[in-house]
């Protein structure tokens, strides 16, 4: 854990206090009838203009929200975000580009700022039209009082998002007079190419756009795009990051350290909250050619069901691993003589545990966090991904989720 080390810097962790936006920053969540109950509509907006960053979805069947938001993010000038839970909003046909760009006209209206510093996002079910009538009616009724019902707390935001999450995810972090904080969602299909995840940051932090893109794209290759909970990319995944200068300039690097601490912490829950997961899956992959075979390779692992339903059961099977490993047959610098296998800090292969040693494992594998470390002994490339295990819950959240 990092302590607060403001006047150098440095990132500090969450305050005591109840978490509350960055200067200049401010939310409001309602009810738009997407879901039976509780608030589905969510906007945070800065009274001021900003810069901003923002990574999405590779899927090729991106919905609306997301081609529409690619373009407002392009001039790197978004103050607002605005989010519909419980309804995707993809494979719509030309209505679902239309209802978006209505929403986005009328969120531009509330806030009271232009449609292309907007980025809307949607999550949920695939392929069901938004339920345009009521989002009508909430809005001309939310309309009323214009930014005076802007009230919302970060952790309001957090849950309005949530589909089938059991908890909001939030996290904060200071680097030197500024704050950052984010707000995530997402439990399920859940395989980061740049993927159902949204998570948004929010600073007073001064940057210039340039440095504000560097730090967001090196966080999520790190944190977002190490996570997977069931190898599904998602039509609807955003990160972005709106910076407002409200608090002055920061040091780029100081920054770029605090946003990625700030995502691996977002991560993390997201892998925690993974649908029916029970345990926080960590791989670590060593001794790779480079980054990116020691993350293709660590992604391998963790994705493997095999491998995740033997962490659910609490069984120390090493074969499942190497298993994974050797499924990807294009790396053939990977020589097994030379890769050895962990489950905490216990190796299992090469060399056999003894049998004694059994007892050992399982009480590793029935912790929390389980972490398995590899070495491929080829070079010095690293990565480390983070998923979770699967369970027969993971099967009953998806068989009912649209029934």
């Amino acid at each position: 854990m990092t302590h607060d080390h403001a006047s150098s810097g440095e990132a500090s962790p969450p305050g005591t206090g109840p978490l509350t936006w960055p200067t200049g920053f401010r939310a409001y969540t309602g009810h738009g009838g997407l879901r039976a109950h509780g608030d589905d509509i969510s906007v945070v907006v800065s009274d001021r203009p900003a810069v901003s960053a923002a990574v999405f979805t590779q899927s090729l069947f991106a919905g609306p929200a997301v081609v529409l938001s690619r373009t407002h993010a392009a001039g790197q000038r978004l103050r607002a975000v605005t989010t519909l839970a419980q309804n995707a909003n993809v494979a719509t046909g030309r209505q679902g580009h239309e209802n978006a760009a209505e929403v986005v006209r009328r969120v531009a209206a509330i806030a009271q700022v232009p449609d292309d510093e907007i980025l809307i996002g949607s999550t949920g079910v695939i392929g069901r039209p938004l339920p345009m009538d009521t989002i009508r009616a909430h809005f001309d009724t939310a309309a009323a009082p214009g930014l005076a019902a802007f009230t919302a707390a970060p952790l309001d935001v957090a849950r309005a998002m949530m589909t089938t999450d059991t908890r909001p995810k939030t996290a904060e972090r200071t680097v030197g007079q500024a704050r950052i904080v984010g707000v995530a969602k997402g439990v399920g299909m859940l395989e980061p190419n740049m993927a159902t995840m949204l998570a948004y940051l929010v600073t007073d932090a001064e940057l210039p756009p340039a440095d504000l893109d560097m730090a967001l794209r090196t966080a999520v290759d790190r944190t977002f795009n190490c996570l997977s909970v069931d190898t599904d990319t998602s039509t609807s995944d955003t990160v972005t990051v709106i910076a407002n200068g409200a608090a002055g300039p920061v040091d780029p690097a100081a920054f770029a350290a605090a946003l990625a601490d700030l995502c691996l912490d977002l991560t993390l829950q997201l892998a925690r909250d993974g649908e029916g997961a029970t345990k926080l899956l960590r791989v670590t992959v060593t001794g790779g050619r480079d980054h990116t075979q020691a993350k293709r390779i660590a992604k391998s692992v963790v994705n493997s069901p095999l491998v995740k339903t033997a962490v659910h059961g609490a069984d120390p099977n090493w074969g499942r691993v190497v298993m994974a490993i050797g499924k990807n047959t294009d790396d053939t610098d990977i020589v097994p003589g030379n890769v050895t296998v962990r489950f905490g800090d216990v190796e299992v292969y090469p060399e056999e545990p003894a049998p004694g040693t059994l007892d050992t494992l399982a009480a590793i594998m029935r912790q929390p966090q389980v972490d398995i470390g590899i070495t491929l002994g080829i070079a010095d490339g690293e990565a480390t991904v983070y998923g979770c295990d699967l369970s027969a819950g993971y099967v009953r959240v998806n068989a009912d989720y649209t029934s």
